[in-house]
């Protein structure tokens, strides 16, 4: 991954690196803000999925990135492309299929170049491109938002420079939505898409810059404007009685640039929230209609539609959202002659957990919490057919993968590949260590919806900071200062930041650094091999000196670093 920012730094090219930290923060940054992005969702269809659909579009964007990075070292061009094409092919609903032309239209510009002026470009091209795949431009929607962030940068400049003044203009425009769009006034709300292309943005600033964007104001997008009170909706608020068409058709196409013209017409007059985004021969499709067969062979007089999606907005709306109908119809295709698995084992499970752990302990930790494990050892890290023999054991129709280490990055994205391409649905959530995998583990839920549950564990391993004690082997420079063969060294989120003579007193300097910026719990991992007295010790420190703040322990067993820390 791109190396963190220092203090006051900035990035000067947008290289490849950047692209996939920029695809892995806006991935996360909707995952924060999805069930905000859903509460304010009144528009065009009050269903309350905008920023599940918006998370799942930059999930594809992001999995399409690490899938290029896993076979070769990218160049920008590259990673730009693979992140507009993943979020093609994953697009959801009308705000994700937007959000993949924008990404579409930004691309095509930083291919060429890769400093702020192509930056500003590339986003008046994201603009003007997204404009054009909607048959009927909406002033107050997530339009008017890309179309602000790209006037608030039109003078070029420094990466940050032109990434903060599109992030300030979306964020001012955003607030304006109410007062430009009806359904938005009435229920007191800013436009759903347009938060969450603030928050992509703002996960652009954050990538460049090497700092969250300034929060002063009002906060944007989760909010309901009741006077000088802001507080977000319990769900959806009612459209006033609007109604509209029925179904909402999405399908990927297989078509001529003539052909899709054409289809534009059909489908204009079939229906609304038409969006049509793409090229190259690709595209995506999306359509609200009341004959959802009429739009789907509209579709196949075109050219050949795949991977299509027909939703009913009225059916089943006490007991299921969109993404869950979706969700059955995606399992439903996945089943064979022989039940779901497909493969004459039985029938597949319905969710499953695999885990990359080090040592006994935490495997049979995992084990207990129903996760699959795979061994990783010091020098033998697991390969990707390890991986995906483990995803096959786990015999699940969908899997959430933990590879809990950074170096694994690329494994498990390819492993993950390959076994979507078995046709079983693999989610594979970034965590860097495995307290984050612990952290993930405990809060997973295999009896809410899978795009629900992946959100969940990725928040509680993205709140999860970590630390880990390791010994010198031989003298070395180090971030921190020169080591000697047998010092203690404590690394906090990668990076060696500590270097001691004793475990004990090292690993209480870690744990103080890492609490000065807060934190509720504590979890300490510990092996074999440690001291019995260190886990004690540093729970008596805890307690001692930061008294809201709860300890729990574990044993990793053999084969595992001294200590492992995370800070929740």
């Amino acid at each position: 991954m791109s190396r963190a920012l220092q203090p006051d730094e900035e990035l000067v090219e947008l290289d490849a690196e950047a692209v996939r930290t920029w695809c892995a923060r806006a991935l996360d940054a909707l995952g924060r803000e999805r069930e905000e992005i859903d509460a304010i969702n009144v528009y065009p269809v009050a269903d309350g999925d905008t920023g599940t659909n918006l998370y799942l579009t930059a999930e594809a964007a992001r999995e399409a990135v690490e899938a290029v990075f896993a076979a070769s070292e990218p160049d920008t061009a590259e990673a730009v492309r693979a992140m507009a094409h993943g979020a093609l092919l994953g697009a959801r609903g009308n705000s994700g299929t937007i959000l993949a032309q924008l990404l579409r239209g930004m691309a095509a510009v930083l291919a060429e170049g890769r400093d702020g002026d192509h930056l500003a470009r590339a986003l008046a091209e994201a603009s003007a491109a997204a404009r054009q795949a909607v048959a009927h431009p909406v002033e107050g929607t997530v339009l008017t938002v890309a179309a602000a962030a790209a006037a608030g940068c039109a003078g070029g400049g420094t990466l940050l420079e032109v990434a903060a003044r599109a992030h300030d203009g979306a964020r001012a425009a955003l607030e304006a939505t109410p007062g430009q769009l009806a359904v938005l006034g009435r229920a007191g709300v800013v436009d759903a898409g347009g938060r969450g292309l603030v928050a992509v943005l703002g996960a652009l600033v954050e990538t460049v810059g090497g700092r969250t964007p300034d929060p002063a104001g009002t906060a944007p997008g989760a909010v309901r404007v009741l006077g000088d009170v802001r507080a977000v909706p319990a769900a959806p608020p009612a459209c006033d009685g609007e109604a509209g068409p029925a179904y909402e058709v999405i399908y990927l196409l297989e078509a001529e640039d003539a052909a899709v013209d054409l289809l534009r017409g059909r489908l204009d007059a079939l229906g609304d929230s038409l969006v049509v985004v793409g090229g190259d021969g690709l595209w995506n499709v999306h359509v609200h209609v009341d004959d959802a067969g009429a739009a789907v062979e509209a579709g196949v007089q075109a050219g050949r539609p795949h991977r299509i999606r027909i939703t009913h907005f009225a059916a089943d709306a006490a007991t299921a959202k969109p993404s869950e109908r979706a969700e059955r119809a995606e399992r439903a295709e996945q089943a064979g002659p022989s039940g779901p698995s497909g493969d004459g084992r039985g029938e597949r499970a319905r969710r499953a957990v695999v885990a990359v752990v080090p040592g006994e302990g935490l495997a049979g930790l995992c084990a207990e919490a129903g996760a699959t494990t795979v061994r990783s050892r010091p020098g033998e890290p697991p390969a990707d057919d390890d991986l995906l023999e483990a995803i096959r054991r786990a015999h699940a129709r969908e899997v959430v993968l933990l590879p809990n280490d950074t170096e694994l990055r690329r494994t498990a994205a390819a492993a993950a590949e390959r076994a979507r391409a078995e046709g079983i649905r693999v989610a594979l959530i970034p965590t860097r260590a495995a307290v984050q995998g612990i952290a993930a583990l405990a809060v997973h839920e295999p009896d809410r919806r899978f795009d629900e549950d992946v959100v969940a564990m990725t928040a509680a391993a993205g709140a999860t900071r970590y630390a880990e004690l390791a010994v010198a082997e031989r003298r070395s420079f180090t971030s921190a200062g020169v080591c000697q063969a047998g010092d203690v060294l404590g690394l906090i989120e990668g990076d060696v930041a500590v270097i001691g003579k004793d475990l004990t007193e090292t690993a209480r300097t870690v744990l103080d650094r890492m609490l000065s910026a807060g934190g509720e719990l504590v979890t300490l991992v510990v092996a074999d091999d440690t001291p019995p007295g260190l886990a004690p010790d540093l729970e008596g420190h805890v307690r001692r000196g930061y008294l809201a703040v709860d300890t729990t322990t574990y044993h990793a067993g053999a084969g595992a670093p001294p200590l492992l820390i995370g800070v929740e």
